[in-house]
Formats: C-alpha cells, sequence, structure tokens
C-alpha cells in the first residue's frame, strides 16, 4: 500500500525523473506530467514497471487534471537549459505563467501541498554574494534570458498570491545550479558542455576569460533537500545548492583532469546577462531542513563522467 501520492510536472526532465524515483524507493505513488520538449522517456523507462507510476503526456501550459487523491504537486516543468529557454522564449514564458496557474488550480483542488521548482535566475547578475533568500535580485526584465528568469519570478509571485488568498500549503525552491546523470550532453550547461566535450577530445568553450564562478550541486544531495523541503512547516522561498565556490576555468582544469583529456580551452565572448557570481546562502535550508550538500566537486565530476561514458 502506497503511503501518499505526487504529481511531479517535467518528471521525465533531469531532476523530475530523479525526483520520480526517490518518491518511488520511499513507498509514494508516482504521478508523472510531461510533454517531452526537453524532458527524455529514457530517464523514465524503468518506472513504467511499478504500479505505483503513472505517465500522463501533456502539456502543462494547457489545462491539466488527474484522477484520485493526490497529497502533494511539485511543480518541476521548465524549459532550464539556456539552449532550450533561447531557442524557445515564448514555451518558456508559458510554462512559468500557464503551467504555475494550472498546477496551482490543481493543487488546490486536490487540497494538496503545492511545490514550485524555482531558480537562483531569480537573483539574476546579483550585486548581493552570496544569495540570501531575503535578496530582491538584479535583472534585466527585457534581455534575451529574461523569458527564463521573469517566468521563474512571476512564478513565485503567483504562488504566494495564491497561499496568501487560498490559505494553500505551499513551498519554493531556488535550485542552483545542479548536475549528474541524465543530464543531456547537448544541454548547454556549462558541466555536461565541458564533459562531452573533453570525453570527444574537442575544444571546451569558454566564455570571457573563465572567472565568472558557480556553485555546483550534485543531484543526490539536491534530491535529499527536496524531500525534506517537501514536507517542511513554512512558505517561505528556500535555497537549494552547494555553497562551494569555483571560477569556471577551476572547473575546465578539472574536468580535464578526470577525463584525461586531450582537449583545448578556447574562449568566446560572455553572452548577454551571464551572471558574474553565483553562490547560495544555505544558512535558512540549514535551520529548517538539517540539509546541507555532501558530495564534493571531484566525487560528483567522477560519477557523472561515468554515467556520460556509458
Amino acid at each position: 500500500m502506497r503511503k501518499k501520492t505526487a504529481l511531479i510536472t517535467g518528471g521525465a526532465g533531469f531532476i523530475g525523473s530523479h525526483l520520480c524515483e526517490k518518491l518511488l524507493n520511499n513507498n509514494y505513488s508516482v504521478i508523472c506530467l510531461d510533454n517531452f520538449v526537453t524532458g527524455d522517456l529514457k530517464n523514465i523507462k524503468p518506472f513504467l514497471k511499478d504500479k505505483g507510476f503513472r505517465l500522463v503526456t501533456c502539456d502543462v501550459s494547457n489545462y491539466i487534471d488527474a484522477q484520485g487523491k493526490i497529497d502533494y504537486v511539485l511543480h518541476c516543468a521548465s524549459l532550464a537549459s539556456p539552449i532550450d529557454y533561447l531557442n524557445f522564449p515564448i514555451q518558456a514564458l508559458k510554462v512559468g505563467s500557464l503551467g504555475t496557474h494550472n498546477a496551482l488550480g490543481l493543487a488546490k483542488k486536490k487540497k494538496a501541498v503545492f511545490m514550485l521548482f524555482s531558480t537562483s535566475e531569480v537573483y539574476g547578475d546579483p550585486l548581493l554574494h552570496p544569495q540570501k533568500e531575503s535578496y530582491w535580485g538584479n535583472v534585466n526584465p527585457i534581455g534575451v534570458r529574461s523569458c527564463y528568469d521573469e517566468s521563474k519570478r512571476f512564478a513565485e509571485a503567483l504562488t504566494m498570491a495564491y497561499h496568501r488568498v487560498h490559505k494553500m500549503d505551499t513551498k519554493i525552491v531556488r535550485i542552483f545550479n545542479t548536475y549528474g546523470p541524465r543530464m543531456r550532453y547537448n544541454d548547454g550547461r556549462v558541466i555536461p558542455n565541458f564533459i562531452d566535450q573533453a570525453l570527444k577530445n574537442k575544444p571546451l568553450t569558454v566564455y570571457g576569460k573563465g572567472q565568472q564562478t558557480r556553485s555546483f550541486c550534485y543531484i543526490d544531495d539536491l534530491i535529499a533537500g527536496l524531500l525534506r523541503l517537501m514536507v517542511s512547516r513554512g512558505n517561505e522561498p528556500v535555497n537549494l545548492g552547494n555553497p562551494g565556490e569555483f571560477t569556471i576555468i577551476q572547473l575546465v582544469h578539472l574536468v580535464l583532469k578526470l577525463t584525461n583529456s586531450k582537449s583545448r580551452i578556447v574562449f568566446k565572448n560572455l553572452p548577454q546577462d551571464d551572471p558574474r557570481k553565483r553562490r547560495p546562502d544555505i544558512a535558512r535550508a540549514r535551520k529548517i531542513l538539517a540539509w546541507e550538500p555532501a558530495i564534493p566537486l571531484a566525487e560528483g565530476l567522477r560519477r557523472t563522467i561515468a554515467w556520460f561514458k556509458e
């Protein structure tokens, strides 16, 4: 007998599929919604034999519904990769606005806990470092990245409005750079880019001089934090990420070392509105979730590289 049911939008994606797997292993029933624009059936194929798993192919930007009792609606659907949201800016805005509205409506109807998967991008190119949840951000509302940044900021505003008006139990997680198995090799984000290029002995592409910083959280650590937030009390946004900070050039040399690659490094112009610094303040997550990441970058990269080789 399954203890509770969670509906996950974008459940066939990188983070969504890991969340499906963990919830199934924890004896939840899982309903996975995905339209496979960026999700991959291979990510969830092993779960299709599980009686506790149900796949619904749909676009969450349209009306969504599901039969039976639902305890948690986890709105993970998003075009989170720069390649995806730059190629499909309108779809990125729709899934952040209409998709969030539909997912909130379903959670309200089912009297379910709602969790929004937001992003560190709500902080934009931050003037505060590291970034606390109380920081309002420095975002260009009409730049090329705005389709993603502003869709997430709107989604947060809508979630809080539903919490205040309809007294819903809502959670907002602001996810910082996360990596691990099941990322697409052509994802467009820095770690799969570098690993794919290094394994193929192609030049590793660095934007600017590589002095911009990022903080990288391994997927297992993130999932552990998500599960704690899902069942926690409180409704304020919570940062989840690894506070370890690395320059992009440091990351390049680590990937080259771990892959034994002969690739050279090439430098290109920095994209518009690319954040110079990105590092989470996780004091709130430590306090209310008793959570912090445990897997060092080198170990997480070894596991990810092994998966890419397979």
